[in-house]
C-alpha cells in the first residue's frame, strides 16, 4: 500500500475502503463520519442516503430511504447524526439506526439572500436557511449551521432549534465575509471554525460570533475535522492548477504534514487516528490508516 505523511503522521491508503453488498455501487459520496464504535458512516447522494460499514470496510446496513433529498454535510457526536440536507434547506438530527430525531427550518423554504446559482458569492446575507452545508453541535449544547451555497452565514441555536443569532456578509476578503462558508467545528472551547470555501481560508470566531484569527496558504476547504489530541485535519479542493489535497495542522494552523489526494468532498478521522475521505467525483471513500 502507498504511504504518505510523515513521522508521528504516517499513514497507507487503503483505497476504494467500502466492501458493497452484490450489485451495489455507491452514488455521489459528500462525506462520512464515524460512531463511538468507529462505524463508518457514508453519506451519499442516492437512496439509500446512509450507508454502514465497520472498520474493516464490511458493509453493517443503511437507513434514511426517503427522508433525506440532498445529502451534504454529516457529524457524529455522541451517536447522534447531524446532517444538512442542502436543497431542501433544513438540518436535522437522527439516531444511529437513522431515526429522525429534530429538524430546523422548513422543508423547501429558503432565506431571502438573492441567491440563485449555487456557490455564487450572493448580493446578501439572510436568515436560517438558503442550500445549508453542515449543523455541528457544540460543548454548550448550542447548534452551529454553516449555511453556504446561497447564504453567506453562520447560524446558532439552541439544542432545542431556536435560533440565538446569526453572523456573516458576503464578500471576498475582511474577517466575517463569507464566499461558501462550507463546513463548521465546534471545538472543546467553544471555539467556532469555519471553512470559507471559495476564499482558500478558515476562518475561526468566538461562541458568540467574533472574529478571532484565520488560516490561509491553502486550496479550497471543503471540509474540517479533529482529533483527540487537537489536530486538525483539511481536505483541500483543487485550485489554480493544484491538485487536492489533505493537510494536518495544529491548532495555530500550522502545517504538521500534507499530501496529494483523490477530489474529497468531505472527511473524518476515528478514535484510531485514520483518515477517511468521501469522494464525490469517484463514488467512493479512501482510508488512510496511520501507521
Amino acid at each position: 500500500m502507498a504511504r504518505v505523511g510523515s513521522g508521528k503522521y504516517t499513514y497507507e491508503l487503503v483505497q476504494d475502503f467500502p466492501k458493497l453488498p452484490t450489485g451495489e455501487v455507491l452514488g455521489t459520496v459528500s462525506t462520512v463520519a464515524t460512531d463511538s464504535q468507529d462505524r463508518v458512516y457514508v453519506f451519499q447522494r442516492k437512496d439509500p442516503p446512509v450507508m454502514v460499514f465497520d472498520r474493516d470496510g464490511n458493509y453493517l446496513k443503511c437507513w434514511g430511504i426517503g427522508a433525506i433529498t440532498d445529502p451534504h454535510g454529516m457529524t457524529i457526536v455522541n451517536d447522534i447524526v447531524y446532517i444538512t440536507d442542502r436543497s431542501d434547506s433544513v438540518a436535522m438530527t437522527f439516531t444511529l439506526e437513522g431515526k429522525p430525531l429534530q429538524i430546523i427550518g422548513k422543508r423547501g423554504v429558503h432565506s431571502d439572500t438573492g441567491g440563485e446559482k449555487p456557490g455564487d458569492l450572493v448580493p446578501r446575507a439572510a436568515g436560517p436557511f438558503n442550500y445549508p452545508t453542515e449543523l455541528t453541535p457544540s460543548p454548550s449544547g448550542d447548534l452551529y449551521v454553516s449555511d453556504g451555497y446561497r447564504n453567506a452565514r453562520v447560524h446558532r441555536f439552541t439544542r432545542d432549534g431556536q435560533l440565538v443569532h446569526s453572523w456573516g456578509q458576503p464578500g471576498k476578503n475582511a474577517p466575517g465575509e463569507f464566499h461558501l462558508p462550507h463546513s463548521v467545528l465546534v471545538d472543546p472551547e467553544g471555539k467556532v471554525y469555519v471553512c470559507d470555501r471559495a476564499n482558500r481560508r478558515v476562518q475561526i470566531f468566538s461562541a458568540t460570533g467574533e472574529f478571532l484569527s484565520m488560516w490561509t496558504g491553502m486550496g479550497g476547504p471543503n471540509d474540517l475535522a479533529r482529533d483527540k489530541d487537537g489536530m486538525f485535519y483539511v481536505c483541500e479542493q483543487e485550485v489554480d492548477g493544484q491538485p487536492p489535497f489533505v493537510s494536518i495542522r495544529d491548532g495555530h494552523g500550522g502545517v504538521i504534514a500534507r499530501w496529494e489526494i483523490r477530489h474529497a468532498h468531505g472527511l473524518w478521522v476515528d478514535s484510531h487516528g485514520d483518515i477517511y475521505l468521501g469522494l464525490t467525483t469517484n463514488h467512493s471513500v479512501d482510508k488512510y490508516v496511520r501507521v
